[in-house]
């Protein structure tokens, strides 16, 4: 039997060539442990609709590469899961809602065709949260049940990329496609002990991607390895005509980046960028060690950090004034959400075209207060009255962030991605996270997505009840490749990927 856990893009590639197995045969494998744990067994349900081609688009890469010698492109015969977000060709995609269950589009999403045109074999799609828009994996289109935490089977995989998230951690695929509008690739990154990269918003398009917050969204790649999520990105980034943010692309191509032309080029230099980086901890954001579960975060955290400075890492304490303020009232969701969304179900006219068609205007389920509030916002963000004061504000945090990072000559500020471990699922309906009749997650991913930032989330080690925690390093604007090789430092250093118990 093939040996697929914790097997890499490299490892894949060495098997294809050497033709100790080939494509096809590595896809069957990741459908029957789908079929074994995903849909059985432990039954984690990170997966919905699964390809019925597969198998024959590998068998065809095998084929090219018998008769060229050569892989078809980066990718070549590497499987993939795909978040229910994006548009699939031919494979049920439904955004996370029931109303959407029998949607089948007939082009594949921006980014599919370019992983596809990378050799990539899409095995399927992931769970998400209902829109995109929830902090627990729970959606209409799965009848509300919830995606199991591979290393405990009680707790929440986090969302809304939080199918992405499981698969890659209990080796249901190679690499999987999230998508980030306030935390959706690094809060279950973060939860499922896997790395999850947030990057620029426009370096990659979101054309085929169902929307949240247009200014704030970006796909972006989960791996288990830094350096499997950085050669994911390589054949993700690109500039769209149809995607006016990927002007954000074409941008960095003219600045020469990546650098090497891959953003895997200069990984192993990363251990000795992380030994001589001065790192920004954001103190404010760590949740009060009077709570318990904030002190389990912390404490691991803290370990990570200390091994890094024991390896010669510099850390110093920053303070950001009013960074609660800044990290919560420049949200858009409930100005802008709807007339987003509307936007791209008017594309698709076999389903309702407004959300608030869709969505009550409260709802029996507590986790989707938000949601609902969100559908039946202004049809117009420019309606209300707090939009322009919220995107000033932005603008207005983004310029703060970035000069004490630059006055400071800091390589990357970091903090915990959430303040507390994987939550439980009851944790969604008992008020756990409900503050003065309000939802209040305690996640410190709406920093970099506030201001656009990239973000990277790396294992950090796990709690002793066994739940994983992860740290997020956040740079500049086009600094993902310096992101990927001081997380590519901190993976070799720290060493918290762990392996799920199936």
């Amino acid at each position: 039997m093939l040996e697929i856990r914790e097997i890499t893009i490299a490892q894949a590639q060495d098997g294809f060539r050497d033709g100790r197995f080939s494509a096809k045969e590595l896809t069957a494998a990741f459908l029957d442990r789908i079929a074994k744990w995903d849909k059985a067994g432990s039954r984690i349900n990170s997966t919905m609709a699964l390809s019925t081609t597969a198998l024959e688009e590998a068998a065809e890469l095998d084929s090219y590469l018998e008769e060229t010698g050569n892989l078809k492109g980066k990718l070549h015969g590497i499987p993939v899961l795909v978040k229910d977000q994006a548009d699939t060709k031919g494979m049920v995609t439904t955004y996370g809602s029931a109303v959407a269950k029998d949607n089948i589009p007939d082009v594949d999403a921006f980014v599919v065709t370019k992983l596809k045109e990378a050799g990539a074999v899409i095995l399927g799609k992931t769970t998400l949260a209902e829109w995109a828009s929830v902090w627990f994996s729970l959606n209409g289109a799965t009848n509300y049940e919830f995606t199991k935490n591979p290393y405990n089977l009680g707790h929440d995989v986090g969302a809304s990329s939080g199918g992405s998230g499981a698969a890659v951690a209990a080796n249901f695929t190679i690499l999987a496609v999230g998508e980030d509008t306030g935390g959706s690739i690094r809060v279950p990154s973060s939860f499922c002990n896997i790395v999850g990269l947030r990057p620029t918003v426009g370096l990659i398009s979101r054309t085929g991607f169902c929307p949240l917050i247009k200014t704030q969204d970006t796909p972006g790649p989960m791996a288990r390895t830094v350096t499997d999520c950085a050669l994911m990105l390589d054949c993700m980034v690109g500039f769209d005509p149809r995607d006016e943010f990927t002007g954000a692309a074409a941008t960095a191509a003219a600045l020469g980046l990546p650098k090497g032309g891959s953003y895997a080029a200069f990984l192993q230099s990363g251990v000795d960028e992380i030994k001589r980086a001065k790192i920004g901890i954001i103190r404010q954001k760590f949740g009060p060690d009077s709570d318990p579960y904030c002190r389990a975060v912390n404490k691991v955290v803290s370990a990570a950090i200390d091994k890094l400075r024991s390896a010669g890492t510099t850390f110093i304490d920053v303070h950001i004034d009013n960074l609660d303020h800044y990290m919560i009232y420049p949200l858009t969701y409930l100005q802008r959400s709807r007339s987003d969304i509307n936007s791209f179900l008017a594309t698709k006219p076999h389903l309702p075209q407004d959300l608030a068609d869709i969505l009550p205007t409260t709802s029996d389920k507590p986790y989707l207060s938000m949601t609902c509030a969100m559908a039946h916002g202004p049809k117009d963000p420019r309606d209300d009255p707090t939009y322009l004061d919220k995107i000033l504000q932005q603008d207005e945090f983004k310029r703060k962030v970035d000069c004490l990072i630059a006055s400071l000559g800091l390589d990357a500020l970091t903090l915990p991605d959430v303040r507390v471990p994987p939550p439980r699922f009851e944790d969604a309906t008992n008020g756990r996270f409900m503050k003065d009749g309000q939802e209040d997650f305690p996640t410190n991913t709406f920093l970099a997505s506030v201001i656009r930032h990239p973000a990277i989330s790396v294992p950090a080690g796990f709690t002793e009840d066994g739940l994983p925690v992860g740290m997020e390093f956040i740079g500049l604007e086009y600094q993902e490749q310096r992101l990927l090789n001081l997380a590519f430092g901190v993976e070799t250093i720290v060493r918290a990927r762990k392996e799920t118990p199936f």
